[in-house]
């Protein structure tokens, strides 16, 4: 792309009243946490414990899976390498590096300090998630709300760790570690009592959560779900339940596009929330039919979101992170595009005429703003998108494409 054609583009905008360089610099300051359970389809790397409770399932075989630590890690400083702009790495518990083998209840900062000092190295912050899944002690789809108070210690203490490691991850790359709790726990058929289970659950997380933590190091957020597999009757951390939770005990909400019924509109939720939360988590998501968790694309709802953050000016009160595993193409592939495409769609959000839109619609003058959304997408965004990538020194079209096929056949002898 000639500056040339950059320069044309910028005019564009700018006859819109918008400033593209302003735009480009903007997006430039907004962080991504990529999640690192897309490059080996949520295995980890426990050698002790492990199982498949807990509603997790991976769909595909494709070649080039991470099978350690070095790997995972290498696959991600590729996929790094395509992304502009600089970013977070979300991990999971269970994708400890260490010869040690210790229960999730023993779980330390130490059993992690390869992935500082490698986040160190790359200049990336550092999210952390318990891994309340793939264990024996999931039992009947049951953690943190199960009516055994052995198997409710057990998961309060992995708990309690994760947040120990998670403060310690803030602490030494000076950044603050969103510690998110998701458990899958729940019923496949309905039950009688959900107030029990309920009652149970937000016992064990008060508990879990006590010891307090300065927030320049580590924060908590609670995610909820509507239904997920062996899980259909009822999800015991419903939305209703972690909304009141994070609006009484001040955690962040995390709100995961695909955690909702697939008619319901993730970005209306935003403004909503953000009225009673201090901040908010995000995890961006494709749900197909129910919480499949496809590589997000840029589309409708990929749009919409970035709208709402930009337009109700909630970035500076939201993590941006994402949450999609699919093994039926290249992993790296999947993070590479999926990661670009939530930041093309803020691209896009931030360079419409807010002022002037939101003026219209004051009025109610809702023809112009009909008018003004329809002609707007008109817009040459691509070449704006281009000169930030440049700017950046990562490739775009045909270039991309051609890195990670590349990349993709060096690894797929893994198997």
């Amino acid at each position: 792309m000639t500056r040339l054609n950059y320069d044309a583009a910028r005019d564009a905008f700018a006859e819109w009243g918008v400033d593209a360089d302003a735009a480009i610099k903007q997006l430039a300051d907004i962080p991504i946490s990529m999640h690192c359970w897309q490059g080996d389809d949520v295995v980890g790397f426990e050698q002790s414990e492990g199982g498949s409770a807990g509603g997790i399932q991976i769909t595909g075989n494709h070649p080039g899976r991470a099978r350690t630590a070095a790997e995972l890690r290498a696959d991600l400083e590729f996929a790094y390498g395509k992304i502009p702009g600089k970013h977070r790495l979300n991990l999971h518990a269970s994708y400890l590096d260490t010869d040690e083998t210790p229960a999730r209840d023993e779980l330390d900062y130490h059993h992690f300090a390869s992935w500082v000092d490698w986040a160190k190295d790359n200049g990336l912050g550092l999210d952390f998630n318990p891994t309340f899944f793939g264990h024996p002690k999931v039992d009947e789809n049951l953690t943190l709300s199960h009516p055994d108070k052995d198997i409710r210690n057990f998961w309060i203490r992995h708990g309690q760790c994760c947040r120990a490691i998670a403060a310690k991850f803030g602490e030494e790359l000076g950044s603050p570690c969103v510690n998110n709790i998701w458990v899958p726990d729940g019923y496949k058929d309905t039950p009688i009592d959900r107030l029990a289970a309920r009652e149970r659950l937000e016992s064990a997380i008060d508990e879990m959560i006590a010891q307090p933590y300065d927030a320049a190091h580590m924060l908590d957020a609670v995610e909820a779900k509507l239904f997920g597999i062996g899980v259909e009757a009822c999800t015991v951390g419903s939305h209703e339940f972690y909304m009141g939770y994070a609006i009484r005990k001040g955690t962040l909400l995390c709100l995961d596009m695909g955690h909702f019924h697939p008619t319901e509109n993730v970005a209306d939720k935003l403004s909503s929330v953000s009225q009673s939360v201090k901040e908010i988590l995000l995890h961006v998501s494709r749900p197909m039919r129910w919480d499949s968790d496809h590589v997000i694309l840029l589309n409708d709802d990929i749009l919409a979101m970035a709208q709402e953050l930009v337009f109700g000016n909630l970035l500076p009160r939201t993590h941006i992170g994402l949450d999609f595993f699919d093994a039926t193409i290249a992993r790296t592939s999947s993070w590479v595009i999926g990661t670009r495409n939530m930041q093309k769609a803020l691209l896009r959000a931030l360079l419409m005429p807010q002022a002037e839109l939101k003026s219209i619609e004051e009025k109610l003058d809702f023809t112009q703003r009909f008018l003004m959304t329809e002609e707007l997408k008109d817009l040459p965004y691509g070449v704006i998108w281009d000169e930030f990538c440049a700017r950046n020194n990562v490739p775009t079209g045909k270039a991309l494409i051609a890195d990670l096929n590349s990349y993709q056949a060096s690894v797929a002898p893994r198997g």
